[in-house]
């Protein structure tokens, strides 16, 4: 069973195309960083902001922007899933909410990839409830999906187009999370 799995895996990249390279993905990290470090270091007298990543997907994303960031900030995660009919939204379960307080502090809400975007949707919506001032949305990956989403990221990495894509925490059947650019899986693969 083992082989079946490591022979599909190395199957997926056999016919994948590389879309962004390292350097293009680091540069974008880095970007955000800057946008982050030009906003909460020039702040007086301003608590400084949570730092929530979305679990799993943002494990990658997370360890390369947090090195990057030059103000106090503190860490924490959340880990939330979709269950139910994704057509219709499904529901949204928190595995893992945060363990810090968010009332009245500014939330930045690190994830992979926004692409339907009712997920991060209704995180902004719970944090919000939960009382904190201002939820920041950074995303590392928005997927041109043709149509309106229901949240818009307040920081974007990289554009992608509407293709199943594999690294840098995107993974296929939990694999290639690992890479260190983005391929896209063809989609007779994906399915």
């Amino acid at each position: 069973m083992q082989d079946f799995h490591h022979n599909r895996a190395r199957a997926l990249l056999e016919s994948a195309e590389e879309i962004f390279d390292k350097a293009t993905v680091d540069a974008s990290v880095t970007r955000m960083a800057d946008e982050l470090n030009a906003r909460f270091n020039n702040t007086d007298n301003q608590e400084f902001p949570l730092v929530l990543g979305v679990m799993g997907g943002a494990v990658v994303f997370t360890g390369n922007l947090l090195p990057q960031l030059t103000f106090p900030l503190e860490f924490d995660y959340i880990h939330v899933s979709r269950y139910g009919d994704e057509d219709k939204g499904g529901q949204v379960v928190w595995k893992v909410i945060p363990r810090s307080n968010v009332a009245g502090r500014t939330v930045i809400v690190l994830d992979d990839i926004l692409d339907e975007g009712e997920t991060l949707a209704h995180v902004k919506e719970r944090l919000l409830e939960m009382g904190a001032a201002e939820v920041i949305l950074a995303v590392f990956a928005d997927k041109a999906i043709g149509k309106t989403k229901p949240v818009k990221p307040d920081l974007v990495g990289i554009t992608i187009p509407n293709r199943f894509v594999v690294g840098f925490g995107m993974d296929a059947y939990g694999y290639w999370r690992n890479l260190p650019g983005l391929w896209a899986i063809k989609t007779e693969d994906s399915k």
